[in-house]
């Protein structure tokens, strides 16, 4: 949803568009487990479908891609649990989901982290995941639309 929609929906409207969208196909993200513990979670999907992304100044100002490319995928927020936080877990997440838009013909793959070399960022800025971790995993800053955010991206197919 985009802000507006966000704003002027309930939270029952909220959760009946979160579960139509978990039941459609790709399913728009991943979850990773320690043992039977849900860990964390990461959004990964087809770009032109995450509305808030397509309406975000970073994203427009920093991306090489047309906006309106469906092979474009986006790696958009992640939400690691408190008591897994500082296990590698957003590293695994980002891995898998390398994986899972490659698999689903992603040719590209965007993120648009908070660049956490340059100061330290709050862990309620963290959403969008560090700047060190999609390079560990083979991204490459593309733009740098603001002094501590980047735009990433990582080229899997085609």
């Amino acid at each position: 949803m985009t802000a507006g929609q966000w704003r002027s929906t309930t939270v029952d409207q909220r959760r009946k568009a979160l579960h139509d969208e978990v039941d459609d196909e790709p399913a728009p993200g991943i979850i990773v487990y320690v043992g039977e513990d849900a860990g964390g979670w990461m959004r990964v999907g087809p770009r032109m479908v995450q509305r808030r992304v397509l309406n975000s100044r970073v994203m427009k100002s920093g991306t090489k891609e047309p906006l309106g490319a469906d092979d474009v995928w986006a790696i958009t927020c992640a939400s690691i649990r408190t008591k897994y936080r500082r296990r590698g877990l957003e590293a695994v997440l980002v891995d898998a989901a390398v994986r899972y838009a490659r698999e689903r013909g992603a040719r590209v793959i965007e993120a648009y982290p908070i660049d956490n070399t340059v100061a330290r960022p709050s862990s309620n800025s963290m959403f969008v995941g560090a700047l060190t971790t999609f390079l560990h995993a083979g991204f490459t800053v593309i733009s740098r639309p603001t002094p501590t955010r980047a735009v990433v991206s990582l080229e899997v197919g085609r």
